[in-house]
C-alpha cells in the first residue's frame, strides 16, 4: 500500500469524505475523560471532610480515559498504515519506519511535557514506547490481532506480577510509580525504564494490549454500520464480564489485600482506592489481588473492562458520525489534535501549580474544568478553520513521512 495522496500540510479537515469522524470524537471523548480525572475529585466528601464514596468522574472516566487513548492509538495507526489491507513487504518497511519516527517525536514531546512539572502522570513517553511494541506486528490483520490483544490483557498481567515482586523485593525497583518521565528522569535510565515498562502509571509491559486490540479493531471496515454496532456490543460485553467476575471474586480476595508500608493509595484507605483506583499496579502480596477492578490496578479485570469501555465507545461514536455527524464535530475537532491540546492541558496545570506554589489561591475545580473544556473546544474548532494538523500533529506527521521515505 502507498502513502495517501492528500497534501502534506493538510490532514485535519473532518469534512471530508475518507476521514473516519468517530475516531476523532472518540478521541476528543478520551481527552475530557482524561482532563476530569486531571482537574476533578476521584472522592465526594461530607460537611466534616470525610470520603463519602467515589464521585462520578472516579466512576466514569478513571482508568477508562487513558485506556481509550492506548487502544485509540491501535486504531489509527491501523487506518494510518494501510487500513483493512495490512502493508506487506517494501510498504510494510516503509510504514514501520514512519511509526518509529512518530514514536520518537511523541517521546521527546511527552519528556518535555513532563519536565513542566505538572501535577499528573503524563501519558506521552509511555504512548510512544507502545508504538514501538507494537511494530513487530504491524503487517497482521484482524483475525491475529484481536485474540492477540484479548489474550495479552487477560495473561500478562499474571506473568508481571511475580516479576514485579522480585524487582521490588529486591530493591531493583521502588514502591511508587514515580513522577511524569521528563528530561532529568534520564539522569537514572534504569529505574526510568522500569517504570516505563512496569511499574508506572500506564506500564508498556501490559498497556500494549490495548495497542495491539486497537490495531486489529482498526483493520476491521469500521465505515460499515454493523462493524461498528459489533465492537460496541463486544466491548460492552468484556466491561460487564469483567466487572461480574471482579464482583464475584472479591469477597473472597478481600482478607487477603494487604497493602505493605509504603505503597501509594490514591484514597484514604484500601477500601476507598478500590473504588477510586490505584497508581498503575497494586501490590504484590498475594495472587488475590489479580481479582480487583479497580482503576490503574493493572489487573485482568480491569484491563479486559477498561478496554471493553473502550470499544463500546468507539462502537458508538462510530455510529453517531455516521447518522449524526453535527453530534460529534466539536469533540471530533478536538479528537484532530489531542497531542497539541493535551499539552496545552498539562502546560496550564504547571502554571496554576506554580501559582499555588507561590500562594496563591487554588481555583474551585468545577469551574476550572468547565473553563477548560470550553477552552479545548474552541481551539479545537477554530483550528479546523485553518484545514491543517495541529502543530505537535503536523510535526509528529513531517517526521513520519520523512522517515518513509519516497514511495519507489
Amino acid at each position: 500500500m502507498t502513502a495517501p495522496s492528500a497534501p502534506p500540510s493538510r490532514g485535519a479537515r473532518l469534512r471530508g469524505p475518507s476521514r473516519l469522524v468517530g475516531v476523532d470524537a472518540a478521541r476528543g471523548l478520551a481527552l475530557l475523560g482524561m482532563v476530569a480525572t486531571h482537574v476533578l475529585s476521584l472522592e465526594t466528601y461530607d460537611a466534616d471532610g470525610f470520603s463519602t464514596g467515589p464521585s462520578a468522574t472516579a466512576l466514569v472516566a478513571a482508568g477508562r480515559a487513558s485506556a481509550l487513548f492506548a487502544v485509540l492509538a491501535g486504531v489509527s495507526l491501523a487506518l494510518a498504515n494501510g487500513g483493512v489491507r495490512a502493508p506487506a513487504g517494501a510498504d510494510l518497511a516503509r510504514a514501520r519506519r514512519g511509526v518509529a519516527a512518530r514514536a520518537g517525536v511523541v517521546a521527546l514531546v511527552g519528556l518535555l511535557v513532563g519536565s513542566f512539572g505538572a501535577p499528573v502522570a503524563v501519558i506521552l513517553v509511555n504512548y510512544a514506547l507502545l508504538f514501538l511494541a507494537v511494530l513487530p506486528v504491524l503487517g497482521w490483520g484482524p483475525r491475529r490481532l484481536v485474540p492477540l490483544g484479548a489474550a495479552w490483557l487477560l495473561v500478562v498481567p499474571v506473568l508481571l506480577h511475580p516479576l514485579r515482586d522480585a524487582l521490588v523485593g529486591s530493591g531493583a525497583l521502588p514502591l511508587s510509580p514515580g513522577s511524569s518521565p521528563s528530561f532529568a528522569s534520564l539522569a537514572d535510565p534504569g529505574v526510568l525504564l522500569g517504570h516505563l515498562l512496569l511499574t508506572g502509571y500506564y506500564p508498556v509491559l501490559s498497556w500494549a494490549g490495548f495497542v495491539l486490540l486497537g490495531l486489529g479493531v482498526g483493520r476491521l471496515d469500521l465505515r460499515r454500520s454493523a462493524t461498528a454496532g459489533a465492537v460496541a456490543l463486544a466491548g460492552l460485553a468484556a466491561a460487564l464480564g469483567a466487572w461480574a467476575v471482579s464482583a464475584a471474586l472479591l469477597p473472597l480476595a478481600r482478607p487477603s489485600l494487604a497493602v505493605p508500608l509504603g505503597f501509594p493509595l490514591s484514597g484514604e484507605d484500601l477500601a476507598t482506592s478500590l473504588e477510586t483506583g490505584f497508581y498503575g499496579t497494586t501490590p504484590t502480596t498475594s495472587w488475590w489481588w489479580l481479582a480487583v477492578d479497580a482503576p490503574h490496578s493493572g489487573t485482568p479485570p480491569d484491563m479486559v473492562g477498561v478496554a471493553g469501555s473502550a470499544l463500546a465507545v468507539l462502537g458508538v461514536a462510530l455510529l453517531v458520525a455516521r447518522f449524526a455527524r453535527p453530534v460529534v464535530w466539536p469533540f471530533a475537532a478536538m479528537g484532530s489534535m489531542t497531542l497539541t491540546l493535551y499539552s496545552l492541558h498539562v502546560f496550564s496545570l504547571a502554571v496554576i501549580a506554580v501559582y499555588e506554589y507561590g500562594g496563591g489561591a487554588p481555583p474551585p475545580e468545577g469551574p476550572l474544568y468547565a473553563a477548560q473544556v470550553v477552552g479545548l473546544l474552541l481551539v479545537g474548532g477554530l483550528w479546523q478553520l485553518t484545514g491543517l494538523r495541529g502543530p505537535l500533529e503536523g510535526l509528529v506527521a513531517s517526521a513520519s513521512r520523512a522517515a518513509r521515505g519516497p514511495v519507489r
